[in-house]
């Protein structure tokens, strides 16, 4: 599966799992918070911080009732109109330029997902590396195009979409252009629950599409991210707030910075302990092998003397003959005198 390069990163088997800050509308409409955490994020290890590109607009129509406000038992959002939630969600077109320039002055990427096809113009006069495509809309055909067509990398979350519908998707992507594609497995609820992320999707994902697979994870904590590496995720994506008890739209499915350091450190530790298959011991482990067991004369012994379970004893250091030997040694007769902690040989048999 090819690497992909992003700026000077390499993404992909081999790599160093890619870690996304998403700062979502956890800014709380302070562009001063929005600097910070990108300033944290970076403090935390990540190689990306993304945003979203939208307006309530562009999003929805301006309607209080019915259709338009969420109503569903447990949503984190119950009883706000989508118009309003996105109002409160958004990251303002103009501080784009300000969060992604100090993006790049801490070596990061920046880039965004947008959600129509003037976010698409917008982000391209911004230059952006490459594109994130939400989950809720993957089936967006017409944006999906847009964003195919601008021959960059794009990073597309899985979501709700069935199997047909993400053949569809990845069709149009490649058909309009889009040679560098990433998916991430994604499940779009919010907090997820760990017993929802079906992590075994990852493997079966990549070799479906022929490309790379990520996470993007809304379960609280790092595990399941962590474990998402270990069946080949290449990107992680999560969402990032600066202190989860001031609140902030996402801020209960978000990280914390020392979290997110966490996760950052355990992704790649996880990543280079997978290694390859191995047998018979590492190079580093080659000087453990003397502490392991092995036969030693327990008491002193003459010429002659019989070996039995009392003289002749599996014990540790391992200069000795290997523990499998005793049954055949046991009742023969020693050739030579021998101290008690002489490390047994065939030169006594």
């Amino acid at each position: 599966m090819a690497v992909i390069k992003l700026g000077q990163r390499a993404i992909g088997p081999g790599e160093a799992p890619f870690i996304i800050a998403e700062l979502s509308g956890n800014h709380d409409q302070s562009l001063d918070k929005a600097l910070a955490m990108v300033d944290a994020a970076a403090a935390c290890g990540a190689d990306a911080i993304k945003i979203q590109t939208y307006t309530a607009d562009s999003m929805t129509l301006n309607i209080q009732h019915g259709d338009f406000v969420i109503q569903d038992q447990g949503n984190l959002w119950q009883g706000q109109s989508l118009y309003q939630l996105y109002q409160l969600a958004m990251t303002p077109w103009d501080w784009h330029q300000a969060i992604f320039a100090r993006a790049t002055q801490h070596g990061m990427l920046a880039f965004s997902t947008p959600f129509d096809q003037t976010a698409v113009d917008f982000l391209e006069q911004l230059n952006v590396p490459c594109y994130k495509i939400a989950s809720f809309e993957n089936s967006d055909h017409a944006l999906l195009t847009a964003v195919a067509r601008t021959g960059k990398p794009v990073i597309m979350s899985t979501g709700m979409a069935t199997q047909t519908e993400l053949a569809e998707s990845v069709e149009v992507l490649r058909k309009h252009g889009c040679n560098q594609l990433i998916l991430l497995k994604c499940t779009s609820h919010y907090p997820a629950d760990p017993v929802d992320a079906n992590l075994a999707t990852i493997p079966h994902l990549a070799q479906l599409f022929n490309c790379q697979v990520g996470l993007s994870d809304h379960t609280a904590g790092i595990g399941v991210a962590v474990a998402s590496v270990v069946l080949g995720a290449t990107v992680i994506e999560k969402h990032f707030v600066l202190d989860r008890s001031e609140g902030g739209v996402d801020a209960e499915f978000s990280l914390e910075p020392d979290e997110f350091s966490a996760l950052v450190q355990e992704c790649k530790r996880a990543a280079v302990a997978l290694g390859k298959v191995t047998y018979g011991g590492t190079d580093k482990e080659q000087t453990s092998r003397k502490y392991r067991r092995s036969l030693y004369i327990a008491e002193d012994m003459q010429l002659g003397d019989i070996f039995t379970p009392a003289n002749l004893r599996s014990v540790r250091p391992g200069f000795g003959l290997e523990p499998k030997y005793l049954p055949m040694l046991l009742g023969k007769p020693i050739k030579k005198a021998a101290a008690k902690g002489t490390a047994m040989s065939w030169e006594y048999l």
